[in-house]
């Protein structure tokens, strides 16, 4: 089956020679009926400019395009994947780029700044060994409103569930409070091990995320370091988690109590925690 035309992905990873490699976080997907779901779950294309980490072979990236993407810039680390994306490049004349290097190093706010005031969406099969970092750089960025206008990403369910994750909940952390503080997140859909080669062992999940306009006043690095502290002992009182930072002088002026437990502080505590510090 194809969407556009091209070759089906199987073949293209074997004309190529594009094996997963472990070390790189690889798991390629294949099913372009879910490629095209992840690309529809991102919203409208038409206008927008796609900022796409680790497009592999070129499954995801084929299904934006299709779907309206007025630009995909693309971020490959593996010189392997180059050809095979010239190929789409090639079938989408001035629509796609393809940026060799490594994602940990790009400056993706400068990346956005020459897109023609198009809106930047981040729609990503990420690979798993960076996805969390990049993620979390993403919702720190200084400047707020960020440079895109949504992401839509794929990860592991469980890091999934961390991110969407509530209060009083054990899949909440420093991830669930940042996400909640700067964006709304949910879980759009569940992507099972058998649609990747090779499949991993555990079930991924699509998360969407769209940028709150006005979250609430705090201090970037401040708050990640209030987090960090709180979670770093999640099973012990705050006033012990949070000794370095303050303890109970600092609960205190937050007007939290000092025996409460980090899982059971909201999004707007934590917030009022960091600007006690």
């Amino acid at each position: 089956m194809s969407i556009d035309g091209l070759p089906p992905l199987r073949d293209v990873i074997e004309r190529h020679g594009l094996q997963a490699k472990k070390a790189l976080g690889q798991n390629f997907l294949l099913d372009l009926n879910l490629t095209g779901k992840i690309a529809r779950s991102a919203g409208d294309l038409t206008n927008a400019t796609v900022i796409e980490v680790g497009p592999g072979p070129g499954g995801l990236t084929r299904a934006l395009l299709s779907n309206g993407a007025r630009r995909v810039v693309a971020i490959e680390r593996d010189e392997r994947c180059l050809a095979a994306l010239a190929e789409v490049s090639a079938h989408y004349p001035g629509r796609l780029e393809v940026i060799s290097g490594d994602a940990l190093k790009i400056d993706f706010a400068a990346l956005a700044s020459g897109t023609d005031h198009a809106p930047v969406r981040i729609v990503a099969n990420l690979p798993y060994n960076i996805g969390t970092e990049l993620l979390v750089r993403w919702l720190t960025v200084a400047d707020w409103p960020p440079f895109y206008a949504s992401m839509t990403l794929m990860f592991q369910r469980e890091v999934a569930q961390r991110i969407v994750a509530a209060p009083d909940s054990d899949a909440y952390g420093r991830l669930g409070v940042l996400a909640g503080w700067r964006t709304q997140a949910r879980i759009a859909f569940d992507v099972p091990p058998q649609a990747f080669t090779p499949p991993p062992k555990v079930t991924s999940s699509v998360v969407h995320l769209e940028p709150r306009a006005t979250p609430l006043p705090a201090e970037v690095k401040k708050l990640g370091r209030v987090t960090e502290a709180a979670f770093g002992q999640r099973r012990k009182m705050l006033r012990q988690s949070v000794k370095s930072l303050g303890g109970e002088a600092l609960l205190e002026r937050a007007g939290i109590d000092p025996t409460r437990r980090a899982e059971t502080l909201s999004v707007e505590e934590f917030v009022r925690l960091t600007n006690a510090v």
